[in-house]
């Protein structure tokens, strides 16, 4: 009697069904609560202490863009990467020169080694004029400054409103220890929220 040639146990097996279970919905109780609200409390003072801050502006030297008594968030993170160097155009938060106590905001014009010089009011960096399409023609002063080159580890810094800005002009470089943060959002009034610019 001949006998069936063996079988690979598993060759015609079909697979295994896979079944997916389901678990009946329960309601949060009030130790998931609580669990859940201690983490987003954790997770936001975590991101306003070391990274995000709020910030009042005060003062008129950064309008258009920024105008008196609005709130923005500033990254205290950012420049303390490797990559996160400070690029003309950016607006920094910083302690000011003369007195550490009093943060300014400005807007980054000259980094190490340019060359910064002001005619009748026209900026130019590197012997080129500066598009500055942040600052407009009412806000513009017809001031003059002749060419300086911005040390190592410092930065020249002017407002956006010319006319009513204390700035580099006035005060001289911003040494790069002094720089803490970046401004980035416009979070108050609500018509306003949105990226700085």
């Amino acid at each position: 009697m001949e006998t069936p040639p063996e079988r690979h146990p598993y060759s015609d097996a079909a697979p295994e069904p896979v079944h997916a279970h389901s678990r009946p919905a329960h309601g949060l109780g009030p130790l998931s609560l609580m669990r859940d609200m201690a983490i987003s409390v954790a997770l936001a003072v975590i991101l306003i202490v070391f990274i995000y801050q709020p910030v009042k502006v005060e003062g008129t030297s950064m309008m258009p863009g920024l105008t008196d008594q609005e709130r923005i968030f500033v990254n205290k993170y950012e420049y303390r990467l490797g990559s996160g160097n400070i690029h003309r155009g950016d607006l920094v938060v910083f302690h000011y020169p003369k007195n550490p106590v009093e943060s300014y905001i400005k807007r980054i014009i000259g980094i190490p080694g340019d060359r910064v010089e002001i005619r009748s009011g026209e900026v130019f960096v590197n012997r080129q004029k500066l598009d500055e399409p942040y600052v407009l023609d009412d806000y513009r002063d017809h001031e003059s400054i002749q060419p300086l080159v911005v040390p190592e580890d410092n930065y020249f810094v002017l407002g956006d409103h010319r006319n009513s800005s204390s700035d580099s002009r006035v005060w001289g470089f911003v040494d790069r220890g002094k720089i803490y943060g970046k401004a980035v959002l416009v979070y108050w009034p609500f018509e306003k929220i949105g990226r700085v610019r």
